[in-house]
């Protein structure tokens, strides 16, 4: 158990994670939670990449995001003693180690993970080089508001023209390299893809869309099925704004959702199956995706949506909970640092003008 300050009668909530206006992830998780936490406590907001250090007062709350850069917020603050709960909250994908290994240099110094993943991903967490994590992990399923994902497919294509959109980008994650497989074997089967980057082979591009504007839902409207085969993808949020729209979801395994009936899934990595259960869908009846939309829109209704969310994390927040976990043998140590260290994030996308700073910072620690 992590020593800790007394809990506060009024405690300050700081919240480390994006929570900008926009309705996508992973703004929409800040936000969504800060808000209705609001009526509860003191809620102070911070920006994750900043490589400011929070002073607590004695009994305060942190929660937040780590951040895959070193010396940001989150890292610099977790290990003051005068927090009275540290909540680590972040997407957790041991898929591909890259995406959490940088976890291992706070997780000594939280209460609990909140690991923001699909139910595919959580259940296998004790096979996988993290496993020394499991007994401080939490499962959380992200959510959508449907305020934000009105339900706009009324009527569903005829069997045999049925249409498949892809939503995202073509990160490596992603694995759109075998979704194209897919679509070339099924040359007269549709798929688009609505995206910035470079157009796929056998994916009608149809570039970056407004879902705000009557445009976009138009576009979206002509689409029975949303498809995404990614083969190390948490729980990608556009699973849950396609069934908010009325489109029917299929994914891979390890794309996070499994054992949903309204989820059909399709097997990652295997052409022949892949395009068997697509022309099974095809030909579904309607009145079987009518009722996988209901069964769907329930799901929304009773499962993913942000006040189950925001309780589970307030469970977390009044728990006592902080399991002892034993520092990762040598050999997951190696293998976590090597992830890290070969991030294709951490390569590629890092914010460079927060780099920069790290000198003067370690200066001004000297």
């Amino acid at each position: 158990m992590v020593s800790r300050s007394p809990l506060s009668t009024n405690p300050t909530i700081h919240l480390v994670y994006p929570h900008g206006e926009r309705v996508s992830c992973p703004d929409a998780i800040g936000r969504n939670l800060g808000k209705r936490l609001e009526p509860l406590y003191k809620v102070r907001y911070y920006n994750w990449a900043s490589l400011s250090k929070i002073i607590p007062s004695p009994g305060d709350i942190l929660i937040g995001h780590a951040c895959p850069i070193p010396f940001t917020i989150f890292r610099r603050s977790c290990e003051d003693k005068r927090w009275g709960r540290v909540l680590l909250l972040s997407p957790h994908c041991h898929g591909d180690n890259h995406q959490p290994a940088f976890n291992e240099h706070v997780i000594y110094d939280c209460d609990l993970y909140l690991a923001i993943t699909g139910n595919y991903w959580f259940r296998d967490v004790p096979n996988s080089i993290f496993s020394h994590w499991y007994s401080k992990m939490r499962h959380l399923d992200l959510a959508v508001d449907r305020n934000d994902f009105p339900a706009i497919k009324k009527v569903f294509n005829a069997p045999g023209e049925r249409k498949f959109l892809y939503i995202g980008t073509t990160a490596w994650y992603k694995n759109v390299g075998y979704l194209s497989e897919i679509a070339k074997a099924q040359p007269n089967v549709e798929f688009a893809w609505v995206g910035v980057d470079k157009g796929l082979p056998g994916i009608r591009p149809l570039g970056w869309q407004d879902f705000n504007t009557n445009e976009g839902k138009s576009v979206i409207s002509n689409y029975d099925f949303m498809i995404t085969v990614g083969n190390a993808d948490g729980n990608p949020t556009t699973i849950l704004e396609a069934m908010a729209w009325g489109l029917i979801p299929i994914c891979t395994p390890q794309s996070g959702y499994v054992n949903y009936n309204s989820i059909p899934n399709i097997p990652l990595n295997d052409i022949d199956m892949a395009v068997s259960i697509i022309d099974d869908l095809q030909n579904v009846p309607e009145s079987t995706l009518r009722t996988w939309q209901k069964e769907n829109l329930i799901l929304l209704d009773k499962h993913f949506n942000w006040d189950r969310f925001t309780n589970q994390v307030i469970d977390a927040i009044v728990s006592k909970e902080s399991p002892t976990i034993e520092s990762a043998s040598i050999g997951k140590k190696a293998s976590m640092l090597w992830a890290e260290v070969t991030n294709p994030f951490w390569l590629f996308n890092l914010r460079l003008k927060k780099l920069k700073k790290i000198p003067s910072y370690l200066a001004k620690r000297k």
